[in-house]
């Protein structure tokens, strides 16, 4: 399950895990102008662990996922 709400300055994609236990936590993933976020609880601490991306950065993710394995550089988006 997942939630989707449009915050002034970002947009905020909640995912619920529903699977069989054990259950991860809620993982919230924020995407500003200029980066993108993804936090979990971490039940061990208490605590929020946040990792940012920068745009180039999700872009290579998005790509990496399907991709088999090996080592890439994406061709900038105007050909050069």
């Amino acid at each position: 399950m997942f939630s989707i709400e449009h915050d002034f300055d970002a947009t905020v994609i909640t995912l619920v895990d529903e699977g069989d236990a054990p259950l991860g936590e809620d993982i919230i993933v924020t995407s500003f102008e200029d980066c993108v976020t993804i936090e979990q609880l971490d039940a061990r601490t208490d605590e929020v662990q946040k990792v940012t991306f920068s745009l180039t950065q999700l872009r290579d993710l998005r790509a990496a996922l399907n991709l088999p394995e090996g080592v890439y550089r994406l061709k900038p988006a105007d050909g050069g």
